[in-house]
């Protein structure tokens, strides 16, 4: 029987110690070149992936290929050097997208 709900994180050896320890699956990517390796791998396995801004914005055309299928759902998150802000910018991209106005941001 499928699990549901499992959820993944990607990112640097760093930014995955927290996830880890909470018994989240945390796969170590130190490039984009094995983020989109790891990716490749797990999409099928987990429903919601956890990216780290630095591989989310290194990544953008990869990741438009999940964005026609239900699941894996990616998330860009800060890394543990904090936000880059681009989390935000693919959120608000997406909210502009579904519902064609930014009811999150107000234009800022």
């Amino acid at each position: 029987m499928e699990e549901t709900g499992k959820t993944a994180f990607v990112g640097d050896g760093d930014s995955i110690t927290v996830f880890k320890a909470a018994g989240v699956a945390a796969f170590a990517a130190e490039n984009e070149s094995k983020a989109k390796e790891i990716l490749r791998k797990i999409a099928k396995e987990y429903r919601v992936i956890f990216l780290t801004e630095e591989l989310a914005r290194a990544l953008g055309g990869f990741l438009k290929r999940f964005d026609e299928d239900t699941y894996p759902v990616i998330l860009s998150v800060p890394s543990k050097n904090g936000s880059t802000g681009y989390g935000t910018e693919l959120l608000k991209s997406a909210m502009e997208r579904a519902l064609g106005v930014d009811i999150l941001f107000n234009g800022n």
